[in-house]
């Protein structure tokens, strides 16, 4: 029939794209990890001591006019540049009038880039299986069709084929699961961090809520009121 006719040329169409992909998609998952141990090799140790010695010592820093040892003491606890950065801005905001909004927009702009590089192995941990599912089944027909024909070679050479995309595409769903759960964690970490050092800053007792009054003391409870 020629609906069957051209779903067979459809699929044959695909197996030089489907077998780049699954290549393609090995290659960035090789890359995602390496960026992952040297992330985690980059990274200090965390605790909750450490947290709040650090954020003690930035708000007495602060208190003394002391900017310089405050973005260091903040610093100690910021595990990743795009943590850092956010870390500066909230120090930066901190005496403005505005400190709530901008302090609640930098955390909301952290978030949102932490999901964006979370996407890059969460599309991988989908689409490592598919391409592999896909790179099984389009060999198939053909290794199906020598068989039938008696050509043991064609059977074998597809049969290669379709098990070695398989085993491709199941290794990129794995490693990329491992890297999205581990760094879904260490991400979530990172802004409970980061909003626990904005609330204790703006808190009534730091220097900002004693130079702004009543709209820097709104920012501890709108800032820890999103964790809730």
């Amino acid at each position: 029939m020629v609906v069957e006719e051209l779903l067979f040329d459809v699929a044959e169409a695909l197996r030089i794209p489907v077998l780049a992909a699954a290549l393609l998609a090995l290659a960035l998952v090789l890359v995602e990890a390496g960026a992952f141990v040297t992330e985690l090799v980059r990274r200090s140790p965390r605790s909750l001591h450490r947290l709040e010695a650090a954020v003690d010592a930035a708000r007495d820093a602060l208190a003394r006019g002391d900017e310089t040892a405050a973005r260091a003491a903040l610093l100690s606890i910021a595990h990743s540049a795009p943590a850092r950065a956010t870390a500066m801005g909230i120090l930066d905001d901190v005496r403005r009038p505005d400190a709530e909004a901008r302090i609640a927009k930098r955390l909301a702009e952290f978030e949102y880039g932490s999901l964006r590089r979370l996407e890059r192995t969460r599309i991988l941990v989908r689409m490592g299986p598919a391409l592999g599912l896909m790179g099984t089944l389009i060999p198939l027909s053909p290794a199906l069709a020598g068989l039938a024909q008696g050509d043991v070679q064609q059977l074998t050479e597809n049969l290669r084929v379709a098990f070695s995309v398989t085993v491709a595409g199941l290794l990129v769903g794995a490693i990329a699961f491992g890297i999205s759960l581990v760094r879904d964690r260490l991400y979530g970490q990172d802004y409970s961090d980061l909003e626990y050092a904005a609330a204790r800053l703006t808190s009534p007792s730091a220097p900002a809520a004693s130079a702004n009054g009543a709209g820097t003391r709104g920012t501890a409870q709108v800032v820890a009121g999103r964790g809730s």
